[in-house]
């Protein structure tokens, strides 16, 4: 996750709060920010990048799963017609 995320997140929960004199609104962002990263720490998240490599590695065994099925399938029929 990236600081821009938790920063617009925290933003976004803060401006549903009412108003508050200006020191505390930025400590309140602040502590708000902190919650929000601690939480999302504790999901075990991945990232984007990481998915995306993730489901091509998947896309590729797949493919070769599917050959190696056909190869056995076409060496069990020439086992049978033996």
């Amino acid at each position: 996750m990236n600081k821009q995320f938790f920063d617009d997140l925290a933003g976004k929960i803060s401006s549903t709060l009412p108003p508050v004199p200006g020191g505390i609104k930025g400590e309140l962002e602040q502590s708000i920010r902190s919650v929000l990263h601690n939480a999302f720490d504790k999901l075990d998240l991945v990232t984007r990048e990481d998915f995306e490599i993730q489901s091509a590695v998947l896309q590729k065994t797949r493919i070769k799963l599917e050959l190696f099925e056909k190869k056995l399938a076409e060496l069990e029929d020439k086992l049978d017609v033996s």
